[in-house]
């Protein structure tokens, strides 16, 4: 029996517009209630922007956000990653080498840009991060608790890119992608699946009552932990070998219709 059921956000139950059906999970998540079931969004995305997609329920679900690096659980913070400091300046000085990656740095407060930085990852940096601020130096930042990078990177130099970070700081951090050209460095073992660990021992469910759904290769490892484990069919190929099972695309609204699957709704878009 299933008792939790966690999905990535863009790419697997969000559309190309950054949308759901709203009225479908509405119908869904009732039934969940009912039938005891968690809910959780464990996506890559910050966690004020996560909050924002579900504003009528928002304070009773769990978030495993920034790639795992943030846990909230009912608005109880369960969990926070931090860098250390001269991990922080290490790998800053390490990508002003390269003045093709974009980055933003990530901290429990907020995510900062630095003002060169391209327009126009500025303002697509803002649907992800709904507390960003720009600022002339991200070596010089206000206090906060660091615990992500995100990397806007040459599209077809991503792959490459991910194998020598990895190599380059190995230990240190971890470079996931996410598609698109976009990568983000987390802390070794701090993942997604781990996050789920966490919401896992404080509710008592096991790996065999998880179902969890991705798209992209920062959702490896929890798709690997569930047994009821969906991949995207628009996921990259190494999703689809982590997974158990497959599921329609996130145009297709595939999340909502196998999770009504798993609790026997039915499939009924209204």
């Amino acid at each position: 029996m299933i008792k939790m059921v966690a999905v990535d956000m863009d790419g697997t139950f969000l559309n190309e517009n950054k949308e759901y059906n709203r009225s479908r999970f509405k119908r869904i998540y009732r039934e969940m209630k009912r039938k005891e079931i968690k809910f959780v969004v464990a996506s890559g995305n910050q966690y004020y922007q996560l909050k924002s997609f579900f504003p009528e329920i928002s304070d009773e679900i769990s978030f495993v956000a920034e790639n795992g690096a943030l846990v909230i659980s009912e608005k109880e913070e369960l969990f926070c990653g931090k860098f250390e400091e001269p991990l922080v300046h290490e790998m800053l000085a390490f990508l002003s080498k390269s003045p093709q990656i974009q980055v933003l740095l990530c901290g429990r407060k907020s995510a900062y840009v630095d003002e060169k930085e391209s327009e126009d990852f500025k303002q697509t940096s803002k649907k992800f991060y709904h507390r960003l601020k720009t600022v002339t130096d991200l070596t010089q930042l206000e206090e906060d608790v660091f615990f992500k990078f995100a990397l806007s990177v040459p599209k077809e130099e991503t792959e490459k890119l991910v194998m020598h970070l990895n190599k380059e700081f190995q230990g240190k951090f971890v470079a996931v992608s996410s598609g698109h050209g976009e990568l983000d460095l987390i802390i070794p073992g701090f993942h997604k699946a781990n996050g789920l660990e966490i919401l896992q021992k404080k509710w008592g469910i096991l790996d065999e009552e998880l179902a969890t759904f991705g798209d992209g290769g920062n959702d490896v490892e929890m798709l690997r932990k569930a047994a009821f484990s969906y991949a995207m069919a628009n996921g990259s190929q190494a999703v689809k070998l982590a997974a158990n099972y497959s599921a329609p695309s996130n145009e297709e609204e595939g999340v909502l219709k196998i999770v009504e699957e798993l609790l026997e709704l039915g499939d009924e878009k209204k």
